[in-house]
């Protein structure tokens, strides 16, 4: 389908802005709408992926929710290319377009259509992705739909507070979950990017349900505060840790990692302040990169942190895990990092990290033999790419 093949420009101008006319709880309606008059189509929908990222629900009630594994329209939202279901008797057929926003997956539009399908319908999809991200913060509707079950109050603090779950940049790509998606407490991870920097971190809040996620959402405001006001890795840190220190004197804490990616040299530097670690994937084998320990944020008050460095290099893949990862037991006591962690990932590492991170979390739930995880957790993936004459001119 080629991305070329426009209707007159007056018409798809026309397209466009009814799409971004459209009121926010109205968008899948609108687009449902304009896909039927200018492209023929019939069956239109858009679906938004869920919490957990296992099924597509559609934003119109009365159709089922589809599983994202071993289904064309999940096949389109894994592999973010379009898919084309076989035709029918008629000819026509159903095709799957991926709704993403810089590598943040939001869903797919599905569409039946009579034949292969106009080729401007993959530029449709680029704008309806742009509007539905736009759209999101100002209604209810799409949070709503994408939750099949109700989230506790602890986890709506956390999903709250993500930013996007995922990124493709010039210089790296990245992808996040928390789980379990619904009931996720203390654990939480956060990103920024500049021209110059990427700053990541991931924290576990001490505790459960409310308690943690209110104390996770005060570190991160904290660490957000000191980022935004200039303030380097180790004045991040010392912010968050008098501000939990003055909240709680010394009672709660948060484990957290910060690092800051200099994008134009792949230096890395990092302050490790507790439980979560850092795995580094080069040249097929894993290791894990290992740091001075340092007090979780918020245990003194006062503590001075300290800067460490490390480098990577294009083709690295690092995968950060929370404690309720790494510290995970089997139901027969079996540690989850002595064998099942290195087999999520060398079974991951020709995925990209959105769908690699949608692995390692099923390795997660299947170690538990269907037990349930005794604490919450994050799992952070990003592949280095490093920076090329490309992108220093402003090419992704």
């Amino acid at each position: 389908m080629s991305t070329r093949e426009r209707p007159v420009e007056d018409e798809f101008r026309a397209i466009e802005q009814a799409v971004w006319a459209a009121p926010p709880h109205r968008l899948a309606e609108v687009a449902n709408r304009l896909v039927g008059r200018y492209a023929n189509g019939g069956d239109a929908g858009v679906f938004l992926v869920d919490y957990p990222q296992a099924f597509l629900v559609p934003t119109v009630p009365g159709r089922p929710d589809v599983p994202v594994d071993n289904t064309f329209p999940g096949r389109a939202f894994a592999s973010q290319r379009i898919v084309q279901e076989p035709a029918r008797g008629d000819g026509g057929r159903l095709v799957h377009l991926p709704l993403s926003v810089q590598g943040e997956r939001l869903g797919v539009l599905t569409v039946g259509l009579p034949d292969g399908g106009p080729g401007w319908l993959e530029d449709f999809a680029v704008v309806l992705a742009r509007a539905l991200k736009l759209a999101d913060p100002s209604t209810d509707l799409f949070r709503r739909v994408r939750r099949r079950t109700r989230l506790t109050l602890a986890a709506e603090i956390q999903w709250e507070l993500l930013p996007a779950p995922s990124c493709d940049a010039a210089e790296f790509h990245f992808a996040g979950q928390l789980e379990p998606a619904y009931a996720v407490w203390g654990d939480n991870f956060d990103w920024a990017a500049s021209e110059e920097r990427l700053t990541l971190t991931v924290s576990n809040g001490m505790g459960s349900g409310t308690d943690a996620a209110v104390l996770t959402h005060l570190a991160i405001s904290a660490l957000r505060n000191a980022r935004r006001s200039g303030g380097d890795l180790a004045e991040q840190a010392a912010l968050a840790d008098q501000t939990l220190f003055a909240r709680h004197r010394g009672e709660r804490h948060v484990s957290t990692l910060l690092l800051e990616f200099d994008l134009a040299t792949g230096r890395v530097r990092a302050v490790d302040a507790g439980s979560p670690i850092i795995f580094r994937v080069r040249g097929g084998a894993a290791e894990e990169i290992g740091f001075d320990a340092q007090m979780p944020l918020g245990m003194f008050g006062d503590t001075l942190y300290a800067v460490e460095e490390f480098t990577v290099e294009p083709g690295d893949r690092l995968v950060l895990v929370s404690d309720g990862v790494h510290a995970a037991l089997s139901p027969s006591g079996v540690p989850f990092t002595r064998s099942a962690l290195a087999l999520a990932l060398r079974a991951t590492r020709m995925q990209e990290p959105p769908e690699a991170v949608r692995t390692m979390i099923r390795h997660f739930l299947d170690f538990h033999e269907d037990a349930e995880p005794v604490d919450d957790a994050v799992i952070v993936c990003l592949d280095w790419t490093g920076r090329t004459d490309e992108s220093i001119s402003g090419g992704v």
